[in-house]
């Protein structure tokens, strides 16, 4: 007995050990990465595809080698794996693989992460079927399927370390190393498993219940019910970052309640309820679809976010749970298992790839909502038990209606959405829309909630700045400082629609940095600065830290940094490293205006630390909004060892910012969000 329930122990462990460096490796590699290609959420998405399609190919794997290898076979092969993925600890991306400005991202990220994690993400994403699988063969009486949620607890509690206790605890290399002790490990309890069971007996493929093995409509549905919440973890979370609150890290709920509702659906059967279960899926998919058509400012945030992820929730819990009782015998788990990554690598590759790709704007959302009405629908009506043909039929004449309704909602959301845009467009880097707005005489440049550059359409006020550029603003100040001192060289990462260059003059230069070539597009077309201003100007295609990097000193005036979407923040352009290329660009008297205006992180402590370093004074521009002349309040910290400039009259306003004790300052290998979080 004591044999039988250390070796049960020693299976568990190395499932939930496996799980856990799944997940731990996803945000640490993607922090590796994220400052290459601008810091975009998109990023993040294409990360999940990569890691969904390697989930895919670790699941075929398991699959074939149970049912097509002797156990001693199963054992050599697998061992062999296992020795071989040691040989790429610890885990590092070579800088080869840093963008030039010009590739397809998602290409670029797809191999980086293939040559960089890919073996020994490979085998971590092989255990959990090969190990039940196993587990099934040596004991023949337990359920395996529990071990599944095992798995799913142990990559949710990696999911909520990381940010936590990882993150702001240890620089990235050391995160490398961990990572890789951990993984080490690993393949020692892995492997004892493969050396104990190559005597074993092959697992003998049983049929179901009713006599026959699973059919393709059953495989089918297997798939189509662990799609939906994939594409709806995925969309929603974007829809959450880009509409509702744009807080760093959001992405952590919904991937915590999708895992949650995993684990709740196959610890045990009696956690998912149909009575209980889908009154609610249908009041969720109601509120999914509505609450984009919603003034969502009108409505606490936070309130928000928890009436949209609760209904997020309710219907993960429902595609997982169907799926829980869709459970066919251990011996066709493997394939019960491939069906579950095919159908999550579908959902991934639609939001990572033919989202982007496709769309002119965010569509994916309404598709997942109306796709999993749809999919739970046909896993729910054909089994459910009607007193009378009457109440089957009304059963299927509501589920038409609201399917229906619900459809037809997010339609004309999306007709209002995109019909008052002069231009609806999308890429890697997200959705931008361009609005006329004839009763305030603007045209503006939005994705999502947030206005990236707005401009006067009466041709007497078209080179006036407006939004966070006004003449009262840091930015607007430091211009008209540097101005009147002679021409001006000018450095400004963040394109937006190019309101800087209003302030140009002739003989004035403007250095303008953007990532995103649509943005560039944009710029040219659809607003005026760019071509009415007297300075010469110049683009830079690509990320600016990565360009400052490359390019020889620049010898700037003024160096604005303001490549912010919304209250996301690009966190490399915010690291030591990056203020040193920075300061390598000013001339000696030159001035840094980074743009620190935030609702939900308070970014002081970050430039008052790096101002600290290198030696710089520091001051604080706040102004307030004017409607009238289309200006936001904004917060620009201007930064800079010119005693002069910081004594001109026009900054006799701006306030000196305190460091705060024991504040660690962000460098590339080490930056925590939660340390400046409001």
């Amino acid at each position: 007995m004591k044999i039988d329930l250390r070796l049960t122990v020693h299976y568990g462990l190395t499932i939930f050990l496996s799980a856990f460096l799944l997940f731990q490796v996803q945000p640490l590699i993607g922090k590796m990465i994220l400052p290459w290609f601008g810091g975009s959420a998109a990023v993040w998405t294409t990360c999940m595809l990569f890691f969904q399609l390697v989930l895919l190919l670790g699941y075929f794997y398991s699959h074939w080698v149970i049912r097509y290898l002797s156990p001693s076979r199963q054992s050599l092969v697998h061992g062999g794996l296992l020795l071989v993925s040691l040989l790429l600890i610890p885990i590092a991306p070579s800088l080869d693989w840093k963008p030039l400005g010009d590739e397809n991202p998602t290409l670029r990220i797809l191999g980086l992460l293939t040559v960089s994690i890919g073996l020994p993400y490979f085998v971590l994403s092989t255990t959990g079927p090969l190990l039940q699988a196993w587990f099934a063969r040596e004991r023949s009486g337990l359920v395996p399927y529990r071990l599944f949620a095992l798995s799913n607890f142990g990559s949710m509690l990696a999911l909520l370390a990381y940010p936590i206790a990882v993150e702001p605890v240890f620089p990235t290399l050391w995160q490398s190393y961990l990572w890789s002790g951990l993984f080490v490990c690993f393949v020692v309890a892995c492997g004892l498993l493969a050396w104990r069971g190559r005597n074993g007996k092959p697992l003998v493929f049983e049929s179901h219940d009713d006599g026959t093995a699973p059919r393709w409509t059953q495989k089918v549905l297997w798939a189509a019910l662990a799609a939906c919440p994939s594409i709806l973890m995925v969309a929603d979370t974007s829809f959450l970052t880009t509409n509702i609150a744009p807080i760093p890290m959001i992405w952590v709920a919904p991937l915590a309640l999708y895992l949650l509702s995993f684990i709740l659906s196959y610890e045990r059967r009696g956690w998912y309820q149909r009575r209980v279960f889908l009154p609610l899926f249908v009041v969720a998919l109601a509120v999914l679809a509505y609450l984009p058509t919603m003034g969502l400012n009108e409505i606490p945030v936070y309130a928000s976010m928890a009436i949209n992820l609760t209904a997020f929730f309710v219907a993960c819990m429902v595609c997982h749970g169907e799926l829980s009782h869709l459970q066919p015998h251990p011996s066709h788990l493997t394939g019960y298992y491939l069906m579950l990554s095919v159908g999550g690598m579908v959902g991934g590759f639609f939001v990572g790839i033919i989202a982007p790709y496709w769309f002119n704007s965010n569509y994916e959302l309404s598709v997942g909502i109306v796709l999993t009405g749809i999919v739970a629908a046909i896993a729910v009506l054909p089994t459910m038990k009607y007193p009378s043909p009457a109440l089957r039929k009304s059963a299927l004449a509501f589920t038409v209606v609201l399917l229906l309704g619900i459809s037809w909602l997010r339609f004309d959301d999306h007709l209002e959405e995109t019909g008052g845009a002069e231009v609806t467009a999308r890429n890697f880097y997200g959705t931008l829309q361009v609005f006329h707005n004839e009763s305030w005489g603007s045209r503006s440049m939005r994705h999502g909630q947030i206005t990236h550059g707005r401009q006067f359409t009466a041709p007497d006020k078209l080179d006036q700045p407006t939004t966070y550029y006004s003449t009262d603003a840091g930015s607007g100040k430091t211009m008209q400082i540097k101005a009147a001192q002679g021409p001006v060289r000018a450095g400004v990462i963040g394109l937006g629609v190019g309101t800087l260059v209003a302030y140009g003059r002739k003989g004035d230069y403007f250095r303008l940095y953007e990532i995103d070539p649509l943005v560039v597009s944009i710029a040219h077309k659809n607003f005026s600065f760019l071509s009415r201003t007297a300075a010469a100007t110049e683009i830079v295609l690509g990320d600016a830290r990565l360009q400052l990097e490359r390019e020889a000193d620049q010898h700037f005036d003024i160096l604005a940094v303001d490549a912010f979407s919304g209250d996301s923040v690009p966190i490399h352009l915010l690291t030591l490293e990056a203020f040193a290329q920075y300061f390598r660009h000013l001339q000696p008297d030159g001035i840094l205006a980074v743009h620190i205006t935030n609702r939900f992180l308070d970014l002081r402590p970050v430039v008052k630390a790096a101002a600290n370093h290198f030696g710089k004074q520091i001051r604080l521009v706040e102004s307030e909004g004017d409607s009238e002349k289309q200006t936001y309040h904004s917060v620009w910290a201007l930064i800079g060892s010119d005693g002069a400039f910081f004594s001109h009259p026009d900054l006799r306003t701006a306030t000196t910012v305190d460091a705060r004790a024991g504040f660690k300052p962000w460098k590339d290998d080490y930056s925590s969000i939660l340390s400046v979080m409001q």
